[in-house]
C-alpha cells in the first residue's frame, strides 16, 4: 500500500515539478478530481484549471494549461500544454490579457471567437490562482 503519490507535472517546455505528495485535486475534462495514494488508474484530459497538491500541512497551486492526466497507485504524470506554479503567475500579465481578449471579442467579426474565449479563460484562473497568494 503507497503511503504517498509522486506527481510529475511535464510540459512540451520541459519538466516543472516533481515531488512526493499526500494529495491531489485537478481540473479534468468532465469536471474536477482528486487522487490519494492506492488509487485506481486511469486517464484522463484535462481543461484551463487549477492543481493543488497536499504535502503534510503544506499546500501547492499550479496554472494548468490542458492536457492529460494519468493517474496510478502511486504516481500521478501531468501532461500539459503549460504548468505555472502560483508563484510565478504574473498577474498583471494575465489581467492585460484578459483585457485584450474582452477587446477582441467585442470585434466577434473580425476575430476567432474560441481562441478570444480560451484566452480570457485562462487569464482568468492565472488571476484566481495568484488570489490564493493574498489569502495565505
Amino acid at each position: 500500500m503507497a503511503e504517498k503519490l509522486t506527481l510529475d507535472i511535464v510540459t512540451p517546455y520541459g519538466h516543472v515539478f516533481t515531488d512526493e505528495v499526500d494529495e491531489i485535486v485537478a481540473s479534468g475534462s468532465e469536471g474536477e478530481f482528486g487522487v490519494l495514494p492506492d488509487h485506481v488508474q486511469f486517464l484522463t484530459t484535462m481543461k484551463i484549471g487549477m492543481l493543488t497538491y497536499k504535502k503534510g500541512a503544506e499546500s501547492g497551486h499550479f496554472f494548468v494549461n490542458w492536457g492529460y492526466a494519468e493517474v496510478g497507485p502511486d504516481k500521478v504524470t501531468i501532461l500539459a500544454d503549460s504548468a505555472e506554479k502560483l508563484e510565478e503567475i504574473d498577474v498583471e500579465r494575465a489581467k492585460e490579457a484578459m483585457k485584450r481578449a474582452e477587446e477582441r471579442l467585442k470585434k466577434a467579426a473580425e476575430i476567432d471567437e474560441a481562441r478570444a474565449t480560451a484566452s480570457i479563460e485562462r487569464a482568468l484562473m492565472r488571476v484566481q490562482i495568484a488570489g490564493k497568494k493574498q489569502a495565505r
